[in-house]
């Protein structure tokens, strides 16, 4: 099965709660737009480690490049 992008959102979603997500992509390279209130005081690391956590051991087996902007809301209507 294809990796899409709407497959990526989907994974993130539910394991991470998100007031705005995009994703778009290739197929093998993602970009991934995330504001979530769990980022909240985290550095840029830990919202990383978040995000995997969400996408758990697909990261490895579907999805080979994500890049990540990762905001809480208040940065994001900054």
């Amino acid at each position: 099965m294809e990796t899409t992008p709407e497959l990526i959102q989907s994974y993130i979603a539910n394991g991470l709660v998100c007031t705005h997500l995009e994703v778009d992509g290739d197929g093998r390279h993602f970009n991934a737009l995330i504001v979530s209130p769990a980022f909240e005081g985290k550095r840029l690391i830990q919202r990383h480690q978040l995000v995997y956590a969400a996408l758990g051991d697909r990261m490895r087996e579907e999805i080979h490049a994500l890049s990540m902007k990762t905001l809480t809301p208040a940065e994001y209507q900054g």
